[in-house]
């Protein structure tokens, strides 16, 4: 089982079909929504693999991009020539920042968005809402909009969908690549800039998720079914990446849009039904 969620896990946080929908689906139905503390840690730890699989396949773009962080901030005290222009790589560190601005809303509301993860018909209408997105998003025009060219509005709605796609049923990577297609982004940028906007929203939800693991108790005698899980999404992780950005390329992205179709149909049927 979590190989098993390591692989649903690794797959459906990049493929644009919502990963804690499919948990939540998974847990929901098989445990009757009873998610145990056991469960907390590995979910945690699941998501900690698919943070390192973004991590590795952008290693060159986010260390680039941490180098113009940081001389970025010393320009701002140092001496600068007016009206040069900043660095594009700069430009793209200044455009996460404003796309990440939106996800300060997010604990505000995160006791509410909690409660869904056990509403399956919920999840169900969200995922049918997500392959909406992907559909319309797949007959957009290709936008010609990257890190030297995008608007700070093109980033800051992206950083909307991104922070409302916290609900489960609702992709993240699928609704902030529609929302970067509909802003205009070159297909490959929308998804460059979605995987590596990711990164801190990953981490902020772990970090938040690790405190409430530990306080409610970590059962070390699971240790190998969290590594095994933890190994699982990573690997998957990466794999469905380098899918998305094959498919990105191709403009073939909104194949997935049928699947959470189905995925959503299914999901309310056998709510209904069991």
């Amino acid at each position: 089982m979590a190989l098993f969620l390591g692989f649903i896990q690794g797959l459906t946080e990049f493929l644009p079909v919502s990963s804690s929908g499919h948990l939540s689906i998974i847990q929901n139905l098989i445990t009757g929504g009873d998610i145990e503390r056991d469960h907390m840690f590995f979910d945690v730890l699941l998501h900690f693999g698919t943070l390192v699989s973004v991590i590795l396949v952008y290693r060159k773009d986010i260390s680039e991009l941490l180098r113009e962080l940081f001389r970025g901030a010393a320009a701002v005290f140092g001496k600068k020539e007016p009206g040069a222009p900043a660095p594009p790589m700069r430009r793209f560190v200044w455009l996460l920042i404003v796309a990440c601005v939106p996800l300060i809303a997010v604990p505000f509301v995160a006791d509410y968005v909690e409660n869904l993860y056990y509403n399956t018909i919920f999840i169900g209408c969200a995922l049918i809402f997500t392959g909406l997105l992907l559909f319309l998003s797949d007959r957009m025009p290709k936008g010609r909009k990257d890190h030297k060219n995008a608007k700070v509005s093109d980033a800051l709605a992206v950083g909307i969908a991104q922070a409302v796609a916290v609900v489960p049923g609702l992709s993240r990577a699928g609704t902030t690549i529609a929302m970067g297609t509909f802003a205009g982004f070159d297909r490959e940028f929308a998804v460059k800039f979605s995987f590596i906007l990711s990164l801190p929203a990953i981490l902020a939800a772990n970090i938040l998720s690790l405190f409430k693991a530990v306080k409610a108790g970590i059962d070390m005698s699971l240790a190998g079914v969290y590594a095994a899980g933890m190994i699982s999404a990573f690997v998957f992780g990466v794999a469905a990446i380098s899918l998305i950005r094959y498919l990105a390329r191709k403009g073939k992205f909104g194949v997935f849009a049928w699947y959470c179709f189905a995925a959503g149909a299914a999901a309310i049927l056998l709510t209904v039904i069991l």
